[in-house]
């Protein structure tokens, strides 16, 4: 992991931070209830995660409980993205004076199974795509919604984002209206690639 946590650590937004996770209790007000034991831990490294970032903040280590809408309720003046799969666990966070999303999503380095392809990839986006840059676009998505709920709130589809990629960048289109978001409206990102992972982030800056 340490490749990863340098390599996006070298493309953090300015005044986002990154902090990685490790096992550990759950803090008061951060339940989930039901889930298997192995949930329970990979929940718990991503509020570690969160709480790490808060220190690399300068702000106090505090809980992270989950809204109704499974989202993070981040502290009052916070906002941020939590990622994690196989070998990886980060949190992004930065103040909401200066952004007001942050999206991150993290997978691991395996071609997109092509049985996905039509759910995730518009007609446009597959068009002389690879395997690897199939699940670029789909990191690059997940990034991109995760930014933008922070101000919306709204569920959709991956078809409601058109995505272009560049080797170490991407553009998120909107073919539609989504909340303050018209059709048309772009959102950049960073993408970063390692040998074991593939990651992305999004950030929108506060208005």
């Amino acid at each position: 992991m340490p490749d990863l946590a340098a390599a996006l650590q070298a493309v953090l937004p300015p005044g986002a931070v990154l902090g990685g996770g490790e096992d550990g209790p759950l803090w008061p007000s951060e339940d989930l209830p039901g889930a298997v034991p192995a949930r329970q831990a990979e929940f718990a490294r991503g509020r570690s995660a969160a709480r790490a970032a808060m220190r690399r903040l300068g702000v106090p280590a505090a809980a992270v409980p989950m809204r109704a809408d499974r989202s993070p309720d981040w502290p009052a003046g916070l906002t941020g993205s939590i990622s994690h799969c196989a070998g990886a666990c980060f949190a992004l966070l930065a103040r909401r004076s200066d952004y007001a999303g942050l999206g991150l999503d993290i997978e691991p380095a395996k071609p997109l199974d092509p049985d996905l392809w039509p759910v995730i990839l518009r007609p446009e986006e597959v068009d002389g795509l690879s395997g690897p840059d199939a699940l670029a676009v789909f990191v690059a998505k997940e990034a991109a919604y995760k930014a933008q709920y922070a101000l919306t709130g709204v569920l959709f589809d991956f078809h409601v984002l058109s995505v272009q990629l560049l080797p170490d960048r991407f553009t998120a289109t909107f073919q539609r209206a989504v909340g303050p978001f018209a059709g048309g409206t772009a959102l950049q990102g960073r993408l970063i690639r390692t040998p074991r992972h593939i990651a992305a982030i999004c950030a929108i800056t506060a208005s």
